[in-house]
């Protein structure tokens, strides 16, 4: 099969290194002369363009699955509208009919529930942060270009806060320091090991339900007093402390929510190898 991936990141390389595997023929859009190397290094054919630049996007393949799974590079220059949304307007008019599945990577920052709720993805989607107000946005776009498609259907998968190896939701400085972190240590954290994101999005691929959409997170949201005190054990740290007064960079401001993945596991056989924490963040800090 031929596989086409916008965002060929953290999460995107590893999917692309899996379709691989599999024997796919996979392309990859990058801006980057240097990427386009290090893509042909493990196998994927890369396509220079840039989605914010339409004219960029007149001759990408038919292929039978696009993963647009593309995150917001602070320094790109560009806006985060302009990439979220003007950059997956340009990549659904570019497309045209040559694709069957499209996979859009979204976020469960969608939601602004803050009083420490349970939310499904059937609850309301009213962000408070600029980050979750374009994903609903890039989601209405991409809901209204394959609804009642007859040769062609997406599927919308939010993902919560990514970490595994060398990308950990820490402050490791801060903790070795003994510097109070920023925010709440009650409000609770939504996390999912990029293995697992990784199996969720290749059981996307699989599924042909039309309008699908999941959220994608481990059985069990944390407290950031319990992450962050597993991540100062782990690496020999002194016991986190935290400034409520400062407010974190993540989250509503509130206690956040708490996600559930009842529907991923139930309607597409999904289940996280590292079911939280306590499996998962030992493993990522082992493999580096």
């Amino acid at each position: 099969m031929k596989k086409l991936i916008f965002g060929c990141g953290y999460v995107g390389r590893r999917v692309a290194a899996a379709w691989v595997e599999q024997g796919d023929d996979v392309f990859a859009v990058t801006r980057s002369l240097q990427n386009a190397d290090s893509f042909r290094d493990f196998g994927v054919r890369p396509i220079v363009a840039d989605l914010c630049d339409s004219r960029s996007l007149h001759h990408l393949p038919e292929v039978d699955v696009i993963l647009h799974s593309v995150g917001f590079d602070r320094n790109s220059g560009k806006t985060r509208e302009e990439v979220a949304l003007g950059g997956m307007a340009n990549v659904l008019a570019a497309i045209g009919r040559n694709c069957k599945r499209f996979i859009y990577v979204s976020s469960t920052s969608v939601y602004g529930q803050c009083d420490g709720e349970w939310v499904n993805e059937d609850s309301d989607c009213d962000p408070v942060q600029p980050g979750g107000q374009v994903c609903v946005q890039a989601e209405s776009l991409v809901k209204t270009r394959f609804r009642n498609s007859p040769f062609a259907s997406a599927c919308v998968l939010r993902l919560a806060g990514i970490y595994g190896p060398g990308r950990l939701l820490s402050r490791v400085d801060a903790l070795m320091a003994g510097t109070p972190l920023a925010g709440n240590g009650d409000s609770w954290l939504n996390l999912i090991h990029v293995d697992d994101a990784v199996a969720a999005i290749l059981a996307c691929e699989q599924s042909r339900v039309p309008e699908e959409c999941f959220i994608a997170v481990d059985d069990r949201p944390i407290q950031r007093s319990e992450y962050f005190g597993l991540l100062a054990r782990l690496i020999q740290a002194p016991a986190p402390t935290f400034d409520a007064s400062q407010p974190s960079a993540r989250g509503s401001g509130g206690l956040n929510k708490r996600c559930r993945n009842r529907k991923l596991r139930e309607q597409l056989g999904w289940s996280p190898k590292y079911s939280s924490i306590e499996t998962g963040l030992p493993a990522a800090i082992e493999a580096g």
